[in-house]
């Protein structure tokens, strides 16, 4: 009888501190699994067969305006030309199209056939450089567009190489990634577009044209008068003219004398 008191109080002392035991030991939360970086874009694979930079691009899936911009300039044909045709290298930097939203509404209707295939050129190198070659490239570095200081570019690289850094003048851009890479071609993405001084800055003004030469005052030697010569003895202004032969002036210096100047 005993045994059975003491095993309900036991049961009803465990009952009341059940609740208790709860309320102080709330279950945890669960962890919140910590925000995922955006995945490097993947790579377009090497394949046997000519190099064309259009259908890498059309491949890799993310530069759609870049890529139509190529083909309405027909700088695709002469990349592929260039590639497939001679033993030059080319690399191009290909903006997303997230850089082409980024330009100002209407940047670029505003162009001119011409102004397209110039922005178009300038965002290729017509030789090949690694991701190596980076950081011994030498400043400015041309583009297909050009050289001189509205026509080139800058690349720098950090400390470590790691960072690449293009500046045009306007725009300083760094490259997000490799799109393709062989020994002859290299297509790195940026995401903004290069906007090439020459395009987007007023071009100074053509030098002015030389002065014309002053007019030569009349009576000089060689305007086509005639300027007879006239004896210095002769200082009675009785001088006249009689008559013109073969290049000689006749004058008549006075009575009964008469000269030939030559003229």
């Amino acid at each position: 009888m005993k045994t059975q008191i003491i095993i309900s109080i036991s049961l009803a002392f465990l009952l009341l501190n059940i609740p208790k035991t709860l309320s102080l030991s709330p279950a945890a939360a669960p962890a919140k699994p910590p925000p995922s970086s955006p995945a490097p874009a993947a790579q377009v694979a090497v394949t046997p067969g000519p190099l064309d930079v259009a259908k890498i691009l059309d491949k890799a899936g993310r530069f759609t305006v870049f890529l139509r911009l190529l083909k309405s300039t027909q700088e695709d044909v002469e990349l592929y030309q260039q590639l497939n045709e001679t033993h030059n290298g080319a690399t191009v930097f290909a903006p997303s199209d997230g850089a082409f939203s980024g330009l100002k509404a209407g940047t670029l209707n505003s162009l001119s056939d011409g102004d397209k295939s110039e922005l178009v050129k300038y965002h290729i190198v017509p030789f090949f450089i690694s991701s190596a070659q980076f950081q011994t490239v030498s400043n400015p570095v041309r583009t297909q567009a050009g050289s001189g200081g509205r026509l080139s570019m800058n690349i720098t690289t950090d400390v470590t190489g790691s960072s690449v850094n293009i500046s045009t003048g306007i725009v300083n851009t760094t490259i997000s990634g490799t799109v393709y890479a062989d020994s002859r071609l290299a297509i790195y993405q940026v995401d903004k577009v290069l906007l090439p001084l020459d395009v987007f800055t007023p071009r100074p003004p053509p030098p002015a044209p030389a002065p014309a030469p002053a007019p030569e005052k009349a009576g000089k030697k060689g305007d086509g008068a005639e300027s007879p010569v006239v004896p210095k003895s002769d200082k009675s202004g009785a001088v006249r003219r009689i008559g013109r032969r073969q290049g000689l002036v006749i004058l008549v210096l006075g009575v009964g004398s008469i000269a030939a100047a030559v003229l």
